[in-house]
């Protein structure tokens, strides 16, 4: 079995004044292994994003212990952090937040120049990037020349240049057709396997959720881990999410 990579234990977070807090998340549990994808599902404002901010460390918890590689996270420095966000975790998120007047090519390395590295290793990393996820032939487009599934495509390659351990993805389908969307998830999978990659997803498709290693359903600001088979998730995943938008979350 692949070793932990990140390991949280009773993650709380809470929002709003003293006499009128909200309590999303309430001691959430989650063990994720390298080379293994997690899928993340439940209502809408549920606490999954909040969940994912946490674990990647753009957003601190109210209490719990956040683990990487035995290392506590919670106890680091910002600088130690933004150090750890830049190297070891990589991000996509539901709009690609790639920069306009920047080309793909540009975009994709644009991580590698905020951590200092040599200008032409990481140009070499970002073209075989950008050749792995279909788009050798637009490094010198901008975002505004490349389809919605293309520019996609682009920020997973951004999130990967650096060849972090852990890749965080907050509905990164979720703006796309079908095809498109598909093409994207089948990219992170086979990344996944072929890197040692730890993916966790957040997502409202449960065929997506269904196709992971490890499935989790947040619900009353509780982590419940799915271990179903895949024909049957999709079913019981829209149960914990209607109860979920019941109990009003």
């Amino acid at each position: 079995m692949s070793e932990i990579l990140l390991q949280a234990t009773g993650l709380r977070k809470s929002f709003g004044k003293t006499d009128n807090r909200v309590e999303v998340l309430h001691g959430v549990d989650l063990t994720a292994r390298c080379g293994e994808m997690a899928a993340i599902v439940g209502a809408s404002g549920s606490g999954k994003t909040t969940l994912l901010q946490i674990l990647g460390t753009l957003d601190t918890p109210d209490g719990g212990e956040l683990l990487f590689n035995g290392h506590s996270l919670l106890s680091c420095g910002e600088n130690e952090l933004s150090r750890h966000r830049n190297v070891n975790t990589g991000f996509i998120f539901q709009f690609h937040h790639l920069l306009p007047e920047f080309t793909a090519l540009e975009n994709v390395m644009l991580p590698g120049r905020i951590g200092g590295c040599r200008l032409g290793e990481l140009a070499r990393q970002a073209e075989q990037l950008l050749a792995r996820v279909g788009l050798e032939d637009r490094l010198h487009h901008r975002p505004g020349e490349l389809s919605g599934g293309e520019q996609q495509r682009v920020a997973l390659a951004r999130a990967l240049v650096l060849q972090p351990l852990l890749l965080l993805a907050d509905e990164p389908t979720g703006n796309l057709d079908m095809n498109s969307g598909n093409a994207v998830f089948s990219l992170l999978h086979d990344f996944c396997r072929s890197l040692d990659l730890c993916v966790i997803m957040v997502t409202h498709n449960l065929n997506l959720a269904a196709a992971m290693d490890k499935k989790y359903i947040l619900v009353d600001g509780k982590l419940l881990e799915n271990d179903c088979p895949a024909s049957e998730f999709g079913e019981k995943s829209k149960l914990s999410a209607d109860l979920t938008g019941m109990r009003g979350l």
